[in-house]
């Protein structure tokens, strides 16, 4: 095999297509080139040791390598929700997420090409001349020629999309972003590691107030399988602490809406530690809820425990938006994912540390911004709350006697209907009669939400007014997301004339009561 110059190398390499990382050559050496996620030529290198192969540097080293400056994909693409801070013990398991998806990142969208060369040659004296010839543009990442790039944020929502990543990854990715903005040096919220028998440390205090949130591993509120605490200090700077919890349980139902496994909780603390830490942490301070779920199930929690509930200052979150943003009523509602459409938070829903951060985020933003709303508002008090039902987007509570004067107050609306969400037919929903409930299945409580036949029914059900003769009850299939019962879907149909590009409307009256209505294209 003859040895090309270094300008046919050249040559060679800006004339051949990039190819995928994964394609490199598993046995040849020689000069190789790596073009970013644009298709545009940044770096040219070599294989200079005997012991590398275009594979291993290409794909193994420059891909999957640690953010220095020898391993360049890493390096340029150590950014956004693909960041993370090499050998921190404090920020490990999400960082390991964010390296996993930007390792995916690379192999899809950025790619290399190689000229073999013999191992007789001098392939390093001949990437110094090639480099030599080269135009900047191709040689942009050598010797740290650029910065990282900034996320390429469309790709990167699509990549996650494609991975089908758990709320639970999409969460790490998320507290990685929020670092990465932060700086390298800022101070990360504790996340828990792999457990060893023992709870992440608390953050420690003052805070004004706090929020917090749970998962539970199926329709037993007691079930608590993740606990997530946002902490707010006076200067209203968050702190985030979240645990996975052993539920101690082999019934797992809302794994496809959290993510979170048996597998992952093994040797996880119970929610009897949880407690045992939190209880007198939380005490005197307001403690804030979305709903009244979180509540309930670490009550469901202590009475299974056989021990008395904490004695905390509950406040709900959803209360204070209602006040705060009135008009979302009718148009979303107040539940976490309206919110955070119409407020532009960033958090994964069903993360309970990421659940919690963002209800002290909506308390914080609905102080510096609600005005004008004791025209439209009741005022109530904090301890009138009660525990509804469901997990549903806005909760429900009844009035009961004030109990002192110099309560704090929330504010809450008269009216208890609200936009649980909104389905856009196609041509596949008229013709197999069934509308999908996937894009605000969340919003429907726990416990109406079954598998994907019969004999996984959920234990409750709902009721839906439609417009005929008899309300159906059903439950919900949470596989396919649509409602079980579909007898009265064609005849809803027929009736409104729907078609495709039409939208079905779905509004609660009541607890686990929803009007269904069509709202024409």
């Amino acid at each position: 095999m003859s040895i090309p110059t270094a300008t046919e190398i050249l040559a060679l390499l800006r004339t051949a297509t990039p190819q995928p990382t994964s394609e490199a050559p598993r046995a040849a050496r020689g000069i190789y080139g790596l073009f970013d996620h644009t298709g545009t030529f940044r770096y040219i290198g070599s294989t200079s040791s005997r012991a590398e192969t275009f594979y291993k540097r290409i794909h193994q080293r420059h891909r999957t390598g640690s953010e220095n400056t020898s391993h360049y994909f890493s390096f340029m693409y150590n950014t956004g929700r693909l960041w993370r801070r090499r050998n921190d013990p404090a920020t490990k398991s999400d960082g390991d997420i964010a390296k996993k998806l930007r390792n995916a990142f690379i192999a899809q969208h950025c790619g290399a090409v190689w000229v073999p060369l013999p191992d007789h040659a001098d392939i390093s004296g001949l990437e110094a001349q090639v480099i030599a010839l080269a135009p900047a543009e191709m040689i942009a990442w050598n010797r740290l020629g650029m910065e990282p790039y900034e996320e390429p944020t469309t790709l990167v929502d699509a990549l996650i999309e494609e991975l089908r990543l758990s709320p639970v990854e999409r969460a790490a990715l998320c507290r990685q972003l929020r670092r990465f903005r932060g700086g390298a040096q800022a101070a990360a919220p504790v996340i828990p590691e792999p457990f060893s028998g023992s709870l992440p440390m608390l953050p420690e205090g003052p805070f004004r107030f706090f929020a917090l949130d749970v998962e539970t591993a199926n329709h037993d509120r007691g079930s608590i399988c993740q606990v997530g605490l946002a902490c707010v200090r006076p200067d209203n700077q968050i702190e985030s602490w979240v645990a996975l919890v052993d539920p101690g349980t082999d019934r797992w139902v809302f794994t496809w809406l959290h993510g979170i496994t048996a597998e992952m909780v093994k040797g996880a603390a119970g929610i009897e530690e949880v407690l045992a830490l939190l209880e007198k942490r939380l005490e005197g301070v307001p403690v804030y809820q979305h709903s009244g779920f979180d509540r309930s199930a670490i009550r469901a929690a202590c009475a299974a425990l056989g021990r008395a509930e904490p004695n905390w200052k509950w406040q709900n979150s959803i209360t204070v938006a209602r006040a705060a943003w009135p008009e979302l009523k009718g148009n979303g509602g107040h539940g976490l994912a309206s919110l955070k459409q119409h407020l532009g938070l960033c958090f994964e829903h069903h993360d309970a540390g990421e659940d919690a951060r963002a209800a002290a985020e909506v308390v914080l933003l609905a102080e510096n911004g609600a005005k004008g709303v004791e025209e439209v508002f009741e005022v109530i008090d904090v301890e009138e709350h009660i525990v509804p039902s469901s997990p549903v987007q806005d909760d429900h509570p009844r009035r009961e006697p004030r109990s002192q004067e110099n309560e704090t107050v929330f504010l809450r609306p008269v009216s208890t209907e609200i936009v649980v969400g909104r389905s856009v037919l196609t041509q596949g929903n008229l013709d197999n009669n069934h509308f999908y409930l996937r894009e605000f299945i969340s919003a429907f409580p726990s416990e109406v939400i079954g598998g994907s036949n019969k004999a996984s029914a959920a234990p409750s059900t709902l009721t839906i007014h439609w417009g005929g003769v008899a309300s159906i009850a059903t439950d919900i299939d949470g596989s396919k997301k649509i409602f079980r019962d579909r007898s009265w879907v064609r005849t809803f149909f027929e009736r409104n004339a729907a078609r495709s590009g039409d939208t079905v409307e779905i509004v609660e009256t009541a607890p686990r009561s929803y009007h269904v209505k069509l709202v024409r294209a």
